[in-house]
């Protein structure tokens, strides 16, 4: 079966398209087939003005023209399609959905910060760790960030706050909604130590690349606080050159890393371990457990 995921981000928006294998054993494998990565920067817009402007918003229906037709080539079965914070905020986020729906056919849902971590979770990348840990998923995007955390095979808590890279950059962010995470982060992790971390997201897939880290490897809390530092003393310019980044990851990694270096502070989490999975990877096991359950569909 082939099954595709669109998440249109503050950020970028993604197509992931994945073919599912499932053996005698129960083992389902997910083998991407097609990962593509447009940097749409709808965050840029809407944390300033409230809505995506005309430019942005044509840029977009071209990419998901794009994507369907790639998944035509793929001979996608289902897809699900999502969009996150800067759509969430955006007063005429309906309105462009609807035209997207015109134009494309591509039914897109808003989702909320909730449903976002809801989501990332169902990579159950905690469930292949040690089952006597606890573990903090943190994904940080362009608008928000996403926390749960998951004990002994149990959720204890998930949630979303509206700090995300773009809002960084853009001034968005207040010393109260800081306050609140660290309040929220501190008081449930204290009882859960000792506690690592698990990080998504683009950003922290970029530092576990450079890093040079062995898959499965984590990264240490010390080795992002001398990235953090590494990098903010650097240009826009130097960090392109120096690490080889796009533009669109150079401006957001020094925030990126300020979130997660935060939240693993307040959490007592020394280490981050990175599996290079995101929102697409949640949207493709959810649907997958939707098909598997559809009236007449096979084992």
């Amino acid at each position: 079966m082939i099954l595709a995921a669109i998440d249109i981000g503050s950020n970028a928006a993604r197509l992931l398209v994945c073919e599912t294998s499932v053996y005698k054993d129960g083992t389902v494998d997910f083998t991407k087939l097609c990962l593509l990565r447009i940097p749409l920067r709808l965050g840029f817009d809407v944390f300033d003005t409230g809505t995506v402007s005309d430019e942005k918003k044509r840029k977009l229906i071209e990419t998901l023209k794009a994507y369907k037709l790639l998944m035509n080539i793929y001979n996608v079965e289902a897809f699900k399609a999502c969009a996150t914070s800067a759509m969430r905020d955006a007063t005429n986020g309906p309105e462009i959905l609807k035209e997207i729906l015109s134009e494309t056919g591509l039914r897109i849902d808003i989702i909320t910060g909730q449903e976002e971590a809801n989501i990332i979770y169902e990579t159950h990348i905690a469930e292949k760790l040690s089952d006597n840990k606890s573990y903090l998923y943190i994904d940080v995007g362009g608008g928000s960030t996403e926390i749960t955390l998951f004990s002994q095979n149990h959720t204890i808590f998930k949630e979303s706050f509206n700090i995300g890279t773009i809002r960084l950059l853009h001034n968005k962010v207040s010393d109260e909604q800081w306050e609140h995470m660290k309040w929220y982060v501190k008081t449930y992790a204290r009882d859960y130590q000792p506690l690592e971390a698990i990080g998504t997201g683009g950003n922290i897939n970029k530092i576990f690349s450079i890093s040079k880290r062995k898959e499965g490897k984590s990264l240490t809390l010390d080795l992002l606080k001398d990235y953090y530092k590494e990098l903010s003393y650097t240009s826009l310019d130097e960090r392109k050159h120096l690490y080889q980044f796009r533009e669109d990851r150079a401006d957001v990694i020094v925030p990126a890393l300020q979130v997660y270096i935060s939240i693993m502070r307040w959490a007592l989490a020394d280490e981050i371990y990175v599996p290079k999975i995101g929102l697409a990877d949640g949207l493709i096991k959810i649907l997958y457990n939707e098909m598997k359950q559809a009236p007449g569909a096979g084992a």
